[in-house]
């Protein structure tokens, strides 16, 4: 299951990122079709967890406060 908290932890930074990324807005369907990408391998990688994650994480992301999840697994795993 840790690889897939550090995968997870990865797509999180990667969204979060692009989501910041000014120059990646200049291109509206590029950055839409990428943030499209980034949402649905997060969803795969929270479908492929265990029942028995942390509710908090899981409370995170099913709200999809991505920046809290990614916070809360930094915590716990060392930075992941």
């Amino acid at each position: 299951m840790e690889s897939a908290l550090a995968d997870l932890a990865q797509a999180l930074r990667e969204l979060l990122a692009l989501i910041l990324d000014e120059e990646s807005r200049r291109d509206h369907a590029k950055h839409i079709g990428r943030l499209r990408a980034v949402s649905e391998k997060i969803d795969r990688l929270q479908e492929s967890l265990p029942p028995s994650i942390d509710p908090r994480l899981k409370h995170y992301l099913d709200r999809k406060s991505y920046d809290k999840a990614l916070e809360y697994l930094e915590s716990c795993s060392g930075g992941l």
